[in-house]
């Protein structure tokens, strides 16, 4: 057994790192901790209820609103008149109860008379029909009109709320996705797009490797967009497509945000709120944002979570791994839409179970998060989100079991308040933190061609993930670019394709005394998708001490096993046959088929650090918890055993602790923990709050 001692530099590369985390935010101080604010629409209810409506969210709590995400019809009523006295009285009653105001750009609904003018605003699908007027983000990023009359509607904006005190910052659109469009405009601009990728057509064709099945361009100007549903389309072309899709969304959203700064004071924040979606390259690439948020809803029939009930509560990765995910990607980040409680556009729209909304709001709070919103302070009467609930319901006036646990959650934050910069968060804590390896692009580009039905990139990145968030580690997902030396340890699963330059800089991190945990389908192409031409897999080799002689897809009924430590776990998706050199140790080898006995899981040290590769993707996630259990041990982390559903983060000197499971907690609290929300024992969906004393 190694008893390792973390380096200094990685000592010293956490404390940066806390260091980094506590600096105060330029708009949100620290003092406050977070703030909590709901969307509300003026143009949805009658005048004579705006100061009622704007009083109540004030004496609920609430610190700030929201206004005209989608209001561009009432902006602009017709081309060139601008109609903003309405939304003046509401930001001004807002004022009246010392709400702040988010003002929203509009261009997620553009207008029926712009829809009707100019039709060619309106997004083509592949198959030739276009989208319509009467939805929502139905206009394409790509039109060259859209996008020069949109910016005129948000400059008449930013010249109208630029410089008002009472609007503390901006959301671009609304949940933008990938802008795909067949149209001309979009055609074209794929094109430019791809001459300044690759600057010659030769060079495209060798990305793309056309000389297979007579692909091969002579001019940029005979490149269409991929026509995604045709059978053997180059995959090369689609994923350069999916990249320009989303590299629009991106530029769409930083030409907002350049035209809004023209005439807005820099204390006035830019941000758009995302959709966490792990194969989204958009997400953090607007370089002109302040920085970015995400949506977040937890119960709409799609995830059981844990026990019969769990649907109820949801799955507790969902909000930590998009506090994971997005924390690294922005100089801070904020959730500005978190489910109120019952929704109306899920597959089945169960209630939550009393409690979970202040579970998540604590789930958020726990991760780093400057503020929380959500949508919306009164239930809508009519239109497409029709039974949705509200922090109030459908009468305007009383508050929703939701609405009340946002309320005594701003009840709670304020205690805490009063405890900042008391509290301290374990040495264990900060000495487990763990880096997840992850690139987008990587993902859309495995899931394009994925070889086995029964493969799922997301799923197989969660089961390093949870059993990360079990052992009570704090961990950010980075990027190829970020600083390796502040991670006792980095996991790198299924990272396809990978540069010789990501692997020299794996190699020395691993040297310098990192630890790397690699998992199967890592290494096998490079940055270009393309295989390598020598031995499959061959530049890793080095680096992970074994040689991957082939790999395995098993047929669902027909699982094999992976045996570690007596223990037998099922795989069937991917396996990689390892076949290991020099000193390295077999940790796991496969059973039950014709390559028997031979390596699955490898451990291998390399200068003062190690590299564990795993080389079979588990059924249920337990193959993968046991290596990562063996090793941290190995390495000498200190790591918690919380059962699943159990969640426990620091942040700002706090403890919270929040239970997902179907069965109470008893939280085991240092001596010094001072209590100060909730009890020790945490029943499903509650939730334990604490500080250590100095």
């Amino acid at each position: 057994m190694i008893k390792k001692i973390l380096s200094a530099a990685f000592l010293a590369g956490i404390m940066l790192s806390a260091t980094a985390q506590n600096k105060q935010a330029p708009f949100f101080p620290d003092k406050d901790l977070t703030t909590v604010g709901a969307y509300y629409y003026p143009e949805h209810w009658d005048e004579s209820q705006w100061d009622r409506d704007l009083k109540k969210m004030a004496d609920m709590g609430f610190e700030f609103t929201h206004f005209a995400e989608f209001a561009w019809a009432q902006l602009e009523p017709e081309e060139g008149r601008y109609d903003f006295a309405w939304l003046d009285r509401a930001v001004a009653l807002a004022a009246k109860y010392k709400l702040k105001v988010i003002m929203c750009t509009s261009t997620a609904t553009p207008p029926v008379w712009l829809s009707r003018k100019h039709p060619e605003i309106l997004k083509k699908r592949e198959d030739g029909t276009y989208e319509d007027h009467g939805s929502r983000q139905h206009a394409s990023f790509s039109s060259e009109f859209y996008r020069t009359y949109s910016m005129k509607m948000i400059a008449e904006l930013a010249k109208h709320y630029g410089k008002d005190s009472r609007i503390m910052g901006w959301q671009l659109d609304n949940e933008p996705g990938s802008n795909v469009d067949y149209g001309d405009d979009a055609q074209k601009r794929f094109r430019v797009w791809l001459r300044e990728r690759y600057k010659t057509v030769d060079a495209l064709n060798k990305a793309w490797g056309t000389n297979f099945w007579s692909g091969t361009y002579t001019d940029f100007n005979q490149i269409n967009i991929p026509q995604h549903s045709q059978w053997g389309m180059n995959l090369y072309q689609c994923l350069d497509h999916s990249r320009f899709c989303d590299y629009e969304t991106a530029n769409f959203l930083d030409l907002q945000a350049k035209t809004l700064k023209k005439n807005t004071d820099p204390k006035q924040w830019i941000t758009s709120n995302y959709i966490p979606n792990y194969q989204s390259r958009y997400i953090g690439n607007s370089k002109e944002l302040d920085f970015i948020t995400y949506t977040r809803y937890m119960v709409y029939g799609e995830h059981d979570g844990t026990g019969l009930k769990g649907y109820r509560v949801g799955d507790y990765s969902r909000i930590a791994m998009a506090n994971d995910y997005f924390r690294p990607l922005s100089p801070l980040y904020g959730v500005m839409e978190l489910q109120p409680g019952q929704v109306n556009w899920g597959t089945i729209n169960s209630q939550p179970l009393p409690g979970a909304v202040n579970l998540w709001l604590w789930h958020v709070f726990a991760g780093g998060s400057k503020f929380t919103c959500t949508y919306r302070f009164r239930a809508p009467i009519y239109g497409f989100e029709q039974y949705h609930a509200g922090i109030l319901g459908t009468d305007g006036v009383t508050p929703t079991s939701g609405g009340l646990e946002f309320e005594q959650f701003i009840k709670d934050v304020k205690v805490l308040r009063k405890n900042i910069g008391t509290g301290k968060a374990p040495t264990d804590y900060t000495k487990r933190k763990t880096a997840i390896l992850y690139d987008p692009d990587n993902t859309v580009a495995i899931n394009q061609n994925k070889q086995t039905t029964l493969w799922n990139t997301e799923a197989h990145v969660l089961k390093y993930y949870k059993p990360l968030k079990g052992f009570g580690a704090p961990v950010d997902f980075i990027r190829d670019s970020a600083n390796f030396s502040q991670y006792p340890v980095i996991v790198v699963p299924a990272y396809q394709q990978m540069s010789q330059k990501l692997i020299a800089k794996l190699t020395s991190y691993a040297k310098a005394g990192g630890n790397l945990v690699l998992s199967s389908r890592t290494g096998h192409q490079d940055e270009q998708g393309h295989l390598w031409q020598t031995r499959h897999a061959a530049p890793i080799y080095p680096l992970i001490g074994a040689e991957i002689e082939f790999y395995d897809l098993l047929k669902p009924h027909a699982p094999d096993n992976v045996v570690l430590e007596n223990k037998s776990f099922s795989w069937t998706s991917w396996g990689d046959v390892l076949k290991p050199t020099g000193a390295t140790e077999t940790w796991g080898t496969y059973a039950g088929d014709f390559y028997a006995g031979k390596a699955a899981v490898t451990f291998t040290k390399l200068g003062k650090g190690t590299v564990t590769y795993v080389g079979a993707d588990s059924n249920t996630g337990n193959l993968e918890q046991a290596v990562l259990t063996k090793l941290y041990k190995k390495l000498g982390i200190a790591i918690e055993n919380y059962p699943v559903g159990v969640t426990v983060e620091y942040r700002d000197g706090f403890g919270i602790a929040m239970n997902y499971s179907d069965k109470p907690y008893e939280m085991n609290l240092p001596k010094d923990a001072e209590i100060l929300v909730g009890k020790k024992t945490i029943a499903t969906a509650g939730v334990l709050v604490w500080k250590l004393k100095k």
